[in-house]
């Protein structure tokens, strides 16, 4: 383009090129290993028994039976598998991404069987399946995912963190 200057390639706009400050790298490591211990736990809770992942699945009577035991056999190695990630540091962006998903997912689930009436346990940490309208904690499990949410939030927004593979590969 005329009266244009060309910039070199290695030139980046200043706010690219200011560096993250260290505490937010600290930040990021903690984040990052409270959401592994988080996505470990989860899926070692509903890893030795697929089919009680499965019914927790089922209870929520969203999902065609078709696709319930696919997800209840599936999701523990899912959730293993972005503890992994997130214990590496490997991929951190994208695995948050994920792990938002996910968390949106299951807090609209709950939501629904709460807006339902329908009597479950969340079996987010195994268990799960129908239970007493007294044993409900939907508000909980709400909250509480939401907190998860916000930690995966944060590694989405700064994604760069201490002891980290991403750190690592990028030199």
């Amino acid at each position: 383009m005329a009266g244009l200057a060309a910039q070199p390639a290695d030139a980046a706009p200043a706010a690219a090129r200011r560096p993250v400050p260290v505490w937010s790298e600290w930040v990021g490591l903690v984040v990052r290993l409270a959401l592994a211990v988080v996505w470990g736990w989860a899926g070692l809770a509903k890893i030795a028994d697929p089919a009680e992942a499965a019914q927790a699945v089922r209870a929520y009577e969203i999902l065609p039976e078709g696709l319930v035991k696919p997800i209840g056999y599936g999701l523990p190695f899912l959730e293993l598998a972005l503890a992994l990630l997130l214990v590496i540091g490997l991929g951190v962006r994208l695995v948050a991404g994920v792990c938002a998903l996910l968390l949106l997912t299951f807090i609209a689930g709950i939501a629904s069987a709460w807006a339902r009436g329908i009597s479950i346990d969340c079996g987010c940490f195994g268990g799960g399946g129908h239970v007493d309208a007294s044993q409900t904690e939907y508000l909980q499990e709400i909250l509480r995912d939401t907190g998860f949410l916000l930690l995966a939030g944060w590694l989405l927004w700064r994604p760069r963190t201490r002891f980290s593979a991403d750190g690592r590969l990028a030199g």
